[in-house]
């Protein structure tokens, strides 16, 4: 059963985008920020993306090559979704359905992509395995916040903390399926 796992970077004020969605304030440590921890580590163990629609278009108005090649994507999203020639994106809206699609992938882990709305969904549903975070020694004052307040409540189970880069520092959460419905 594949695990499935969340990877996002926050500010230290709790933000993972700054106003109109800005991401300056991340891309300036680059992955130095992930000491060890390179991301490209990380995504070579993923099979599978999950993102919701505004990550994606994010990353398509960035414009550039594509930057999960040969990964399986799902975009969770109710409106139509045109994907860059050559990228196999899979859109799906009901998220109990994405959840046991998930689940039964034969070949590795599914990496949650940005986006803490989606993330805050699956953790809803007991669906978010473990989770690590990122905080960047960046006040930014306002943007997208990390989680958004949904009255969703649970206990989570720390892993490891440890510094990861410079100021950085990495989180590592597991979450219990019991934490479906803690509200």
């Amino acid at each position: 059963m594949a695990r499935i796992l969340g990877y996002i970077a926050a500010s230290l004020d709790g933000y993972i985008a700054g106003p109109n969605d800005s991401l300056d304030w991340l891309f300036k440590y680059d992955t130095t920020a992930f000491g060890e921890d390179d991301p490209a580590l990380f995504l070579a163990r993923i099979r599978t993306l999950v993102m919701g629609r505004g990550t994606y278009d994010w990353l398509i108005r960035e414009g550039g090559p594509w930057p999960y090649e040969g990964k399986r994507v799902y975009v969770v999203t109710s409106r139509a979704l045109a994907a860059p020639e050559g990228v196999d994106i899979i859109a799906r809206s009901d998220i109990d359905a994405l959840i046991a699609e998930l689940r039964a992938l034969p070949d590795g882990d599914a990496w949650m992509l940005g986006g803490g709305r989606l993330q805050m969904a699956f953790m809803e549903r007991g669906a978010l395995d473990e989770i690590e975070i990122y905080v960047i020694p960046e006040l930014l004052g306002g943007g997208v916040p990390l989680f958004p307040p949904t009255g969703f409540a649970a206990t989570v189970e720390l892993v490891s903390a440890r510094p990861s880069g410079p100021g950085c520092v990495r989180l590592h959460y597991r979450l219990s399926s019991s934490a479906a419905g803690a509200r």
